[in-house]
């Protein structure tokens, strides 16, 4: 790889810059390019339907900007652009955004294109970096210059004699931004202001884009903060930000320039776009979101947003997504597992959300708590914990979670796969309730002998034999354990018993827990499940007895 033919991109002398010191209060003015930047990165392009069914679920996110086309491209643009308007599909409150570049025959087709509609910005743009002027166009700044401001003068003269009631709205790029000098930066944009001429009153959008990601998102938010501290229109304009992720920090570098004075992003739907895509709008909006900022845009179901885009865009979305991969709230780690289990027992009776490895609750992305821990080899038996008691009531000793957990990571590593949580529910039941051999409990009686002692009558069934197994003791377990050494010369003792309800109302089950002792002080366990705590008391008994034996 070689490395010295590349060099490091110049930094910006800024030393008075002051965003470092700012934070984020609010949501800026959203402006999604999904239709036009994103559509045209697709290997199959959106057709017709799908255009307008995005545009719509767009307006349903809640965005009140959106960049429709690039209508002087080609019939398929402008037709939309049409559809959309003679249709009557734009919402009153909300402006469509076209492209132009700064030519004389494409900026008519473009009002043409856009005429009649309520409310339009004209987005011009020319690219002004010293490689694209030099390279590709064969520029000087002058001539560069020149250009931006003749695509001025033609967009405002098409505006004043425009005889429709559209509401026109203008917007400049120049275009690779984040590669050209920042003196000239300033020096072309104001040129174009210029010819447009905004005031506090009718503000003109400057849009800044990091057409490649070339630096780390410090310096781009310094030459934002310099265009900001240098242009002579900067209270008659909207600072935009257009950024790319060529570097993997687009959405970093968007924030930082919205700290050094953007005001507006314009990006996609999970940062779709040429190369490696666009900001990610939806990750900054949700980046805003878990620091308390209202987002201004609905992601309250993830689920629906990551369908709408797939179906219509032929995208995927990957597991590890932020905030809306399949996997990106569920922890296979033992300790991230019991980091989360208690920290959704402190919330309980907290209004603000503040658990370990969860940035932000998962129903308000449309998400449940159940698969926020998933059973692997790598988990730990705090996470089983959570998953048996979250799903199915089961509070297991901690004798049982030790145990299980390793039954459970040798049956994971066998699969090569993780556990769903009926799939764990089964192999306990499996492993601890339904071991019926080779003894089966068919049948008891239970009589009270006073001053706590009790006399138990137990039939078993022994491959074709019944056997009856009689004992006294202190208690129904005692007095059955007795009973079993007595019938079947099999020395054991209760070292643990718990019970509980796993059901409420007139269909109230119980399960009981136990753990028995061996004549060799072998430890065994087993479980019983019944809606009589008598009769899940024996069974306990006898599946621990089962798995002893085996």
């Amino acid at each position: 790889m070689k490395f010295d033919k590349y060099q490091m991109p110049k930094m910006i002398d800024l030393p008075g810059r002051t965003w470092p010191n700012k934070k984020l209060t609010k949501a800026p003015i959203w402006c999604s390019v999904d239709l036009r930047d994103g559509n045209q990165a697709l290997e199959v392009p959106m057709d017709l339907n799908q255009k307008v069914q995005f545009f719509d679920y767009l307006v349903k996110l809640g965005f009140k900007t959106i960049e429709i086309g690039y209508p002087a491209a080609s019939d398929t643009e402008y037709e939309f652009t049409r559809h959309l308007i003679d249709n009557d599909i734009i919402p009153r409150d909300v402006t469509v955004q076209v492209l132009t570049m700064a030519r004389e025959d494409v900026i008519h087709k473009t009002f043409e294109a856009v005429s009649g509609a309520r409310s339009a910005i004209v987005h011009l743009y020319n690219a002004t970096s010293r490689l694209q002027r030099e390279v590709v166009f064969g520029f000087d700044k002058q001539q560069c210059k020149e250009l931006a401001v003749k695509g001025a003068k033609l967009i405002q003269a098409e505006i004043d004699a425009d005889e429709s009631n559209t509401d026109w709205h203008l917007e400049y790029s120049p275009e690779n931004f984040s590669e050209t000098e920042p003196e000239f930066a300033v020096e072309i944009v104001d040129a174009v202001l210029d010819i447009w001429k905004p005031t506090p009153e009718n503000k003109v959008i400057i849009n800044l884009p990091e057409t490649v990601e070339m630096t780390m998102p410090n310096v781009f938010a310094d030459m934002i903060e310099y265009f900001c501290t240098h242009t002579k229109y900067r209270d008659s304009i909207i600072v935009s930000i257009h950024t790319h992720n060529d570097r993997g920090t687009g959405v970093a570098a968007s924030e930082l320039a919205l700290l050094a004075g953007a005001e507006r992003v314009e990006g996609t739907l999970f940062g779709n776009g040429e190369r490696t895509g666009n900001c990610d709008i939806i990750t900054l909006a949700m980046n805003m979101f878990m620091n308390g900022i209202d987002p201004e845009l609905d992601f309250s179901d993830m689920d629906e947003v990551i369908d709408m885009y797939e179906g219509c865009t032929g995208m995927r979305i990957g597991d590890r997504q932020p905030w809306a991969g399949r996997l990106v709230f569920t922890a296979f780690s033992g300790t991230h597992q019991n980091a989360i289990q208690k920290g959704m027992e402190n919330i309980k009776e907290k209004n603000t959300w503040y658990v370990p490895y969860l940035p932000i609750d998962p129903k308000d992305v449309g998400r449940s708590y159940d698969p926020i821990i998933r059973i692997n080899s790598q988990s730990g038996k705090n996470g089983l914990a959570y998953i048996m008691e979250r799903n199915y009531g089961l509070h297991l000793p901690k004798s049982f979670q030790k145990d299980f957990m390793q039954i459970v990571t040798s049956e994971s590593e066998s699969r090569h796969s993780d556990l769903m949580p009926q799939e764990l529910f089964e192999l306990f039941d499996d492993v601890y309730v339904n071991v019926m051999t080779p003894y089966n409990m068919i049948g008891y009686r239970e009589e009270s002998l006073g001053d706590k002692k009790a006399h138990v009558n137990v039939k078993l069934k022994y491959a074709d034999d019944i056997i009856e197994v009689n004992g006294d003791g202190i208690g129904l377990l005692d007095a059955f354990c007795n009973g079993i050494e007595k019938t079947l010369n099999i020395k054991l003792s209760i070292r643990m018993y718990n019970e509980h309800a796993i059901k409420s109302g007139s269909d109230s089950a119980a399960i009981t827990y136990v753990q028995i002792a061996d004549k060799d002080g072998q430890m065994h366990l087993g479980a019983g499940i019944s809606s009589s705590v008598t009769k899940s008391s024996l069974r306990a008994v006898v599946c621990a007895l089962n798995r002893m034996i085996r």
